[in-house]
């Protein structure tokens, strides 16, 4: 068993990391950094000047904000500035209403908000909010964590500066974990220590149910949920995974008034590290234990691999989740630490370079495409079956080929992630 020291640092690491959030967490930290900017300034600012780095920008750019009806980061601001609460942090949206909604609109049509690239910066998750009014200003930035103010201003007195050259991913770094430890730790802790990973379930699955009975998105968990869709694809765990995962983002990804259970500043990695364990051990009759260590070990293994890959990337943040519910599946199903191995590694061998290019309703897509292969890595794995070495990006140590996956997604697509931008950019300019 892992010292009590050691499990209390996890554990306060996972409680950081796996938080409640309404709404897509990018534009959700732009509210944020608005909502701080505008406390900071002590009254209702008549210009809004925000900055931002690509990722952040292409991460906002289609996605619905809870409660509006609308896409996008303009209301977003506005909102943050008229009813945002900074101590709400990623829920910070939460009291809007639809008067405020329409208030919103007026602050947007005033020509009163400003957004541009942030050029000349590193880091890739970074928001910077300039309030002013009436001859006062107040300035916040946020970085390196959706939630994480690095600098706030008012006029020329500096109230924070904690900025820093660092990567994102540094803040993830505090504690040395490896898959052995992921797993040691999720199998080993007492289970009333690690019992607060159940609100993951609570949460999401139900933003789930509550997708099932409205018209969200693409509409893909409802669809996966169908008659026509079980004559097709039989009624079983498989497609329960799919449509309960998937109903689960076209709601968040549709703006939907929904909380749900974050994992590394995503709701969708939350989304997807959570449901496909839950909805299988509910299927098969796992016990609340057995759940509860499930969950823990494909929460913490995103985490472990989030720390080396950064928050924001050109690789889909599926592609890491969907890795930690296959751990979780493999273990439901009878595997033991080999057998994860396996299926980690087979996660890796075949949807590694899965491109993000934003968020949007068609994330629903993505995340289906990663909890499928999920499932079928860890059927692969408890068949003692694997991507071997001479295979290629897959070592025969699990930590060096989660360190490729990351070294592409982090290094090798940045590239990708400037063109994919561009499209994007140049497509809604046409």
């Amino acid at each position: 068993m892992i010292e009590k020291a050691e499990r209390e640092q996890i554990i306060a690491l996972i409680n950081r990391e796996v938080v409640p959030a309404i709404g897509c967490t990018e534009p959700i930290a732009v509210a944020l950094c608005v909502a701080k900017a505008t406390e900071t300034l002590g009254c209702r600012p008549q210009k809004i000047q925000v900055l931002l780095s690509a990722n952040i920008l292409k991460n906002a750019m289609g996605v619905g904000i809870p409660g509006t009806g609308m896409i996008g980061l303009p209301i977003a601001i506005a909102l943050g500035a008229l009813i945002g609460k900074s101590e709400y942090q990623l829920e910070v949206l939460k009291d809007s209403t639809p008067e405020a909604v329409e208030e919103g609109k007026k602050i947007i049509d005033s020509q009163a908000i400003d957004i541009a690239l942030k050029y000349g910066i590193e880091e890739k998750l970074y928001i910077e909010v300039i309030c002013e009014a009436e001859g006062k200003k107040a300035t916040t930035i946020i970085s390196g964590g959706h939630t994480k103010f690095v600098y706030i201003a008012k006029d020329e007195n500096v109230l924070l500066n904690e900025q820093s050259t660092q990567s994102s991913s540094k803040e993830l770094e505090n504690i040395e974990l490896t898959l052995r430890k992921v797993y040691d730790f999720a199998m080993t802790t007492p289970i009333d220590e690690i019992r607060f990973i159940l609100e993951t379930r609570n949460l999401n699955k139900n933003a789930a149910e509550r997708s099932f009975k409205g018209n969200y998105g693409h509409q893909l968990g409802r669809t996966l949920n169908s008659q026509n869709t079980n004559l097709m694809m039989g009624n079983n765990t498989f497609t329960h995974i799919l449509s309960y995962t998937s109903a689960a983002c076209d709601a968040r990804m549709a703006g939907a008034m929904i909380p749900v259970m974050s994992n590394s500043g995503s709701g969708n990695q939350g989304i997807t590290a959570t449901l496909p364990v839950v909805v299988y051990a509910e299927d098969h009759g796992k016990s609340e234990e057995e759940l509860i260590r499930a969950l823990t070990l494909s929460h913490l293994a995103v985490i472990y691999i989030k720390q080396s890959l950064g928050r924001l990337s050109a690789l889909c943040g599926c592609v890491v989740a969907a890795t930690g519910s296959s751990c979780g599946i493999t273990y439901l199903m009878g595997g033991n630490y080999e057998q994860v191995t396996y299926a980690v590694k087979n996660m890796i061998a075949n949807i590694t370079g899965m491109i993000c290019d934003g968020a949007k309703p068609s994330c629903a897509l993505k995340l289906a495409s990663g909890v499928s292969t999920a499932v079928l890595s860890a059927v692969l794995a408890m068949e003692n079956k694997c991507v071997t070495s001479v295979e290629g990006i897959i070592d025969d140590d699990v930590d060096r080929s989660i360190r490729n996956l990351t070294l592409i997604g982090s290094q090798g697509m940045n590239e990708t992630d400037k063109l994919v931008l561009d499209i994007m950019t140049n497509k809604r300019c046409n």
